[in-house]
């Protein structure tokens, strides 16, 4: 296709596509990804800090993932698993039982994050034999119906859909709002004890809860890192009641919070678990995984799929993995992640309109407020992220309010390439309160 085909074909997007489908940020022609990079149709390089909202997180079009995609495609092209059965498949769930954490060992391939939860939700409540769920105030699990009666990162999502009733909502710990003379620590575990204890007394009974579901770092609801103590909280109220935990790590699997998995990182393993995204460096595959014991009373006909567990996404999984181990993908999200929060705190320290930095290896937020009275400004957000546009880096947003700026580089980014980006975020930064007509907060420092 020429460049002017493909011009006149994007002009007909609006009419081509819906408009929920079509009208995200920053809806950029492309015609080419490598690595850490798009190509544009306009003939300009740009540094990607979105990795396709956490999926690439070996880079765009990884040679050996490349390479796996294309010599599967000349073995097998679809299962469905069942039916027939496949290397590939068997030997990826064998594979994830060495990285998972102990004990999460059986797997039920799917083909996205909605799937995975939705398939992790059916599993709770077919093993208890109970009716409820308990979700918490911000987190996304996404827009099916079953999935999204536990979305709550935005009301728009739930608008006239009406999804069921069968959840209640716990808050989901800020360390924002943690008074500053109190351990986060302790002071949200306490909170937790008495929101659930409260919850319990009016609304429902605990025996009546098959799971309680949260993102182990909010993701689309803001890049919230949650203290240690009020995950190990939520763990040990589960225990106590014989509420099996659900940890939705769509997002912060594979490495985003520079260990395999965000329940690594905080030391609390869940009952069962949501995973997709990252695990197949950009195929459609995602699974629910649990112990065998769980998995084992999920008889037959009890769950399906048909496309779940595709032998090419399956090659391109197990590539993936490969390239984590023989690149220290781990090794270089922790090292850059410590480096990118560092200059991100100078940033912070130079420009009155970030309000706070967050992050957890290359999973990182970056608020941005209204100097003058604090609150929340995602107009600003949206100003800053064209500026970075027109200069070259694409970052992406979260947020209730679409205050939060995402930074999610591939984690094959180097110090150089996140020196660029946020030396480009400084450029948009100064220019954004210059407009504003609001003086940043010191100059000279930084990127």
């Amino acid at each position: 296709m020429t460049e002017n085909s493909w011009m006149k074909l994007f002009k007909k997007m609006p009419d081509l596509l819906a408009p929920t489908m079509a009208k995200d940020h920053p809806n950029l022609p492309v015609v080419k990804e490598e690595g850490c990079y798009y190509y544009g149709l306009d003939g300009k390089k740009y540094l990607d800090f979105t990795s396709g909202i956490a999926v690439a997180n070996t880079g765009h079009r990884h040679p050996r993932v490349v390479q796996a995609i294309k010599d599967a495609a000349d073995r097998l092209m679809h299962g469905p698993s069942g039916v027939i059965m496949y290397e590939s498949l068997l030997r990826l769930a064998d594979e994830l039982t060495r990285i998972m954490p102990k004990g999460l060992d059986c797997f039920f391939f799917a083909n996205s994050g909605t799937e995975a939860i939705e398939g992790a939700i059916k599993l709770a409540k077919h093993v208890t034999r109970r009716p409820y769920v308990v979700s918490f105030t911000g987190c996304f699990h996404g827009r099916s119906l079953g999935a999204l009666s536990v979305t709550t990162s935005k009301s728009k999502y739930r608008k006239y859909l009406q999804p069921n009733g069968l959840t209640y909502q716990l808050p989901y710990a800020n360390p924002k709002d943690c008074p500053p003379e109190e351990n986060p620590d302790t002071y949200f575990a306490s909170k937790l004890e008495k929101d659930a204890a409260s919850l319990f007394a009016h609304q429902v009974t605990p025996e009546e809860v098959a799971c309680m579901i949260l993102e182990p770092v909010l993701g689309e609801g803001g890049y919230i890192v949650p203290p240690q103590g009020w995950l190990r909280k939520v763990r040990e109220i589960c225990d106590r009641y014989g509420i099996l935990l659900i940890f939705d790590e769509v997002q912060t699997g594979f490495g985003r919070t520079g260990e395999w998995f965000a329940a690594q990182t905080f030391g609390v393993t869940p009952d069962i678990m949501a995973i997709a995204k990252g695990i197949a460096s950009g195929l459609p595959l995602s699974a629910t995984v649990a112990s065998k014991e769980l998995m084992k009373q999920w008889p037959l006909g009890s769950h399906g799929t048909t496309f779940g567990g595709n032998p090419i996404a399956c090659a391109a999984a197990l590539a993936t993995l490969e390239v984590f181990k023989e690149e220290r993908l781990l090794e270089n999200c922790r090292e850059v992640g410590t480096y990118a929060r560092e200059k991100l705190e100078e940033l912070k320290a130079m420009h009155s309109v970030i309000g706070d930095v967050r992050s957890v290896g290359l999973m990182i937020g970056i608020e941005v407020i209204n100097p003058r009275t604090g609150e929340p400004n995602g107009d600003g957000v949206m100003h800053i992220l064209n500026r970075c546009l027109e200069k070259g880096v694409l970052f992406y947003l979260c947020g209730n309010k679409g205050e939060v700026i995402r930074m999610i580089p591939p984690l094959t980014v180097t110090k150089e390439q996140i020196y660029d980006g946020l030396r480009i975020l400084d450029e948009a930064l100064t220019e954004y309160e210059a407009d504003m007509g609001v003086s940043s907060v010191m100059s000279g420092a930084g990127c």
